[in-house]
């Protein structure tokens, strides 16, 4: 079992003059190729769990293992390094920038990491852009692409750096059935043929069905599995 993302304790709490406990002593393991969605009622604390696993917020207290590295106490430029080689992101709305094409969206991760030669880094962007079926967007911009060509081209941008886990927020959120139904496929495959780790925050029921498993969020606190089951059961009627 090859586990690459580990998190133990895991609270953020908002201060204040009442605190808020948006996520509360998760412990979880998720391992290299699993597909994991997360589901649960509104303001359960889904998108908050996605934004700490992805580093993008700090625990209040808690630990969070990447591909067996301790992320606590990192420092900013730390943290951000390690978002940039090990995770990819994909959003309910794309945040593909507007002013650049395509390929430009898919190239600015790997200019940013600087690894490959720019030759490299071209053909390696066109590839990606071909394998999620938008190889003919490579030169329009966000405003003459469909939604469901938008996400796709979110989703290469994503694997840009062959990262070790994409996490996704509520990805179909802003789709039509079909484009989210080829989103769903897109993600099976990267897990199955490529051995991708995906964890994708959803409140549709057939989007979650496709995973390896569901997690239940409640009041921020991580559901044992037995009554995750009940819940996903509930949910999907």
């Amino acid at each position: 079992m090859n586990v690459v993302l580990r998190t133990q304790g895991l609270t953020r709490v908002l201060p204040g003059d009442v605190p808020v406990t948006l996520v509360e002593d998760v412990d979880l393991e998720i391992e290299q190729g699993e597909f994991v969605a997360v589901m649960g009622p509104s303001g359960s604390g889904k998108s908050s769990l996605l934004y700490l696993l992805g580093l993008l917020d700090a625990p209040t207290s808690g630990k969070i293992w990447l591909n067996g590295v301790d992320t606590a106490g990192m420092s900013e430029d730390e943290l951000a390094d390690v978002r940039l080689r090990w995770l990819g992101f994909v959003f309910q709305f794309h945040f593909l920038l507007a002013e650049f094409s395509a390929l430009d969206n898919v190239l600015l991760p790997m200019r940013k990491l600087g690894v490959l030669p720019e030759d490299e880094a071209l053909a390696k962007g066109l590839e990606l852009l071909g394998s999620l079926g938008v190889a003919d967007q490579a030169t329009k911009l966000p405003s003459r692409m469909s939604g469901g060509q938008r996400q796709r081209v979110a989703v290469a941008r994503a694997l840009a750096n062959d990262p070790v886990v994409i996490l996704a927020d509520e990805p179909t959120g802003a789709l039509d059935t079909k484009s989210s139904n080829n989103l769903r496929t897109i993600f099976q495959d990267l897990a199955r043929r490529e051995n991708r780790t995906i964890i994708v925050v959803t409140h549709d029921p057939s989007f979650a069905k496709a995973a390896d498993r569901t997690l239940f969020l409640v009041d921020g606190k991580l559901q044992p599995p037995d009554k995750a089951a009940d819940l996903f059961e509930v949910a999907i009627r």
